[in-house]
């Protein structure tokens, strides 16, 4: 593992008006001759918050990994100061800020197309990058993706906005967000906004051309089974693990037998 770095994205606007800072790190990247795996966290995560997980799954796989904080997370530069995202914010991030770091770290996605492992928010991410880009990646492995609005997914979210008013959330936080606020709010306000509650992109995966892991845990508080049914729908051959004992974060939850999981899957269609 290699120590965490900064990259400037070109041509994207961040706070005060210039290019927004990205922190990303590279996982065994002397395995230049091996696949690639990007990681892409949830709507609370970054760098740090995957702890020791990625790491381990590309040991597993003999792979090389990237991860790194979406802007407004981690060590990446904040929202800007009363920013509020729009019902698209994945679609943004799918379209602009995702495929602007790989080109900014050297990934030629064109010649050797990354996986992508998505879990939540990253999760609905790279769905729709895979969907937007389908030349440009390989395989998709996607946790508790959401692809349409569910009740229990807002009763959940304002579950954790009291949680984050109360104190211990954002304590929690402000170990792995330079400015937790931004994290927190960024994210919280978008998924409790009346407007949001349409937003869905089961439409849009039809295109999509790699291969398909979707996992969900039996007892996820902010899914359920029909998100990953649903990409099963429109995307044939999809894959769909359901997970017992399993909530929101199975890589934290499941960690073995989610890289089982994604062992076999790899090894068949590598």
């Amino acid at each position: 593992m290699t120590a965490t770095q900064h990259v400037a994205l070109a041509g994207l606007a961040g706070a005060g008006g210039g290019p927004p800072h990205i922190e990303y790190r590279w996982l065994s990247a002397q395995r230049h001759d091996r696949p690639l795996m990007v990681f892409l966290h949830e709507g609370l995560g970054s760098v740090s918050l995957w702890r020791d997980f990625p790491q381990r799954l590309v040991d597993a796989l003999g792979w090389r990994g990237l991860v790194y904080s979406r802007p407004g997370y981690g060590r990446s530069t904040p929202r800007p100061p009363g920013e509020r995202w729009a019902p698209d914010f994945m679609h943004r991030q799918a379209d602009e800020v995702l495929p602007a770091l790989l080109e900014a770290v050297g990934v030629d996605t064109l010649a050797e197309p990354p996986w992508l492992f998505g879990h939540s928010d990253g999760g609905s991410i790279a769905l729709l990058h895979a969907a937007h880009f389908p030349a440009r990646v390989a395989g998709l492995v996607v946790l508790a993706p959401h692809i349409l609005v569910e009740d229990v997914s807002v009763r959940s979210i304002a579950q954790a906005r009291e949680a984050y008013l109360a104190g211990g959330l954002r304590d929690r936080l402000a170990r792995h967000h330079d400015d937790p606020d931004s994290a927190f709010w960024g994210w919280n306000d978008i998924w409790l906004d009346p407007a949001f509650r349409s937003w869905s992109i089961g439409h849009e995966l039809a295109s999509i051309r790699c291969p398909v892991l979707a996992v969900q845990g039996r007892d996820d508080e902010y899914g359920t089974l029909d998100q990953v049914l649903g990409i099963a729908r429109e995307v044939p051959g999809t894959e769909v693990l359901a997970l017992p004992e399993c909530g929101h974060s199975p890589h934290r939850d499941q960690p073995a037998r989610l890289i089982d999981a994604v062992q076999r899957f790899v090894a068949a269609r590598v």
